[in-house]
């Protein structure tokens, strides 16, 4: 019998968090981690007509910048990969030309965040043009990740065994992550990642914890760490299922 997995948050908000995921292989997280990274369609500007351009930059280089801005991304199902959405933006200087200022014809598709710069305008510079954004995967382009920081380490239980010797030296022990102790999970960022900090003058042992990992993640604002996760889940098992028919043919 399959044991069930066994997802707990330790820290969470809309683009940052980290949680515990129990009862996976290492195989199987890793495949997670890949799948947020690349395999998660969203959207993101693919091209870009000029209107006007008469800032200090070439066409080429505001079009790359444009395309890196962050877009949300509609709810699965929505849109299809050949389907498009139009943002334009028209900033006359003296002004610095913002991601807000982008108007979409979607109300689903908008700038993740409104504050990215784009370029400063000098007095009688302007900026007018039309981009469209398609929906394609991390594998494709590094502008259409969604997750922008994505990774994993064992959870590791912390157990005391005794005191440090009276004439001992006590040294830091420094780790990263979540530790396990007594059932309770801590982030080491609360004791400064020193254990001697959290234990002071205490003997431990740290083990890995098998077949638990805390997955850290951030977003770029595509869509919020729940919709990451689980639309990388989904792509995995989708592609499970295409394996299965084809080995049955």
């Amino acid at each position: 019998m399959t044991e069930e997995y066994d997802v707990e948050f330790v820290e969470r908000d809309d683009r940052n968090a980290r949680f515990l995921v129990r009862n996976v292989t290492p195989a199987f997280a890793n495949g997670i981690r890949r799948a947020m990274l690349a395999d998660v369609p969203t959207m993101a500007i693919d091209t870009v007509r000029f209107v006007e351009n008469s800032s200090v930059m070439f066409d080429e280089q505001l079009a790359l910048r444009l395309g890196l801005v962050p877009l949300t991304t509609p709810p699965e199902g929505e849109f299809g990969e050949d389907d498009t959405v139009t943002l334009s933006i028209d900033v006359e200087g003296p002004a610095t030309a913002y991601s807000g200022d982008l108007v979409s014809s979607d109300d689903l598709v908008q700038p993740a965040d409104e504050n990215v710069p784009i370029i400063e305008l000098k007095d009688g510079q302007r900026l007018e043009a039309e981009a469209e954004a398609t929906l394609d995967r991390g594998k494709e382009h590094a502008k259409h990740q969604g997750g922008v920081a994505v990774g994993y380490r064992h959870l590791q239980h912390v157990e005391v065994v005794g005191d440090v010797p009276e004439f001992e030296e006590e040294g830091s022990r420094i780790v990263r992550g979540v530790i396990e102790d007594d059932g309770e999970l801590v982030s080491t960022t609360e004791f400064d990642h020193d254990l001697s900090n959290r234990y002071p003058g205490k003997e431990v042992e740290i083990e890995d914890v098998p077949n638990a990992f805390v997955f850290h993640v951030e977003t770029d604002g595509s869509f919020p760490i729940e919709e990451l996760v689980t639309r990388a889940a989904d792509t995995i098992e989708a592609r499970a299922t295409e394996l299965e028919d084809a080995v049955q043919l």
